[in-house]
């Protein structure tokens, strides 16, 4: 009987060596497969994760808002149609010299499709033939493209209650602000605040002294540039 059992473990590991180097093929043959399909595409642009300073009066990213740069003295206004223009928005006034009473800054960096974009000089400035300069001024503004907002308000808390928020930034601005717009550009956002993913309303992100934020529209989603407010700002 030894014979007859020797040859049947023969037959077996034949059977199973068979078996084995089918699977690897196999394997392989998957392997490729999903390698060819599921391949990482190429990186998108990338920017830089060194801290970037901020020189107040030199433009960040891209222009992006029309041709003309904005400037109220020629009556070039950066808000839109439906921005602030000398009315009350959100319980915020429009005056003709800036208030003193809270002041600190925030930076707002917009991002679409990986390339930064500008934000625009002089949201916030309106027209006024009454002012001594010719123009009134929100207490959220900007005062170049370099992303940086200016809280100069008039009281320490927003007229709605709480923090001035990004919300009413972008109601002066004109622009609209959700999850699946930002100003002109629509598609998927991603919020950074302080390089942290964000996951609440848009509109509620606080504006607060140097936090910086950043909106991402579309794809792909880059790691949130880190700028530097300068510190006497």
């Amino acid at each position: 009987m030894t014979p007859i059992y020797i040859g049947f473990a023969a037959v077996l590991v034949f059977v199973l060596a068979g078996f084995g180097i089918s699977n690897y093929f196999a394997t392989q043959a998957r392997t490729k497969a999903i390698a060819f399909d599921y391949s990482t595409p190429t990186p998108g642009p990338q920017p830089t994760t060194k801290p970037q300073p901020l020189i107040p009066g030199k433009a960040v990213g891209k222009p992006i808002f029309g041709l003309a740069t904005p400037n109220p003295q020629k009556g070039i206004l950066a808000d839109s149609k439906t921005g602030g223009h000398g009315q009350t928005i959100d319980g915020i006034p429009c005056e003709t010299s800036e208030a003193a009473q809270v002041h600190f800054h925030t930076h707002l960096a917009i991002m679409v499709n990986g390339s930064p974009l500008q934000i625009p000089a002089f949201i916030g400035f309106a027209l006024d033939p009454a002012s001594p300069n010719g123009t009134c001024l929100y207490w959220l503004h900007t005062h170049d493209a370099s992303g940086i907002i200016h809280i100069e308000a008039g009281a320490v808390s927003s007229p709605s209650g709480g923090p001035y928020t990004l919300g009413e930034f972008f109601d002066i601005w004109g622009q609209p602000l959700a999850r699946d717009q930002v100003g002109p550009f629509k598609g998927n956002v991603s919020a950074f605040v302080n390089s942290q993913p964000y996951s609440g309303t848009l509109r509620e992100i606080p504006l607060r002294a140097h936090q910086r934020i950043v909106l991402e529209v579309g794809q792909p989603v880059v790691p949130p540039p880190t700028y530097l407010i300068p510190p006497d700002e």
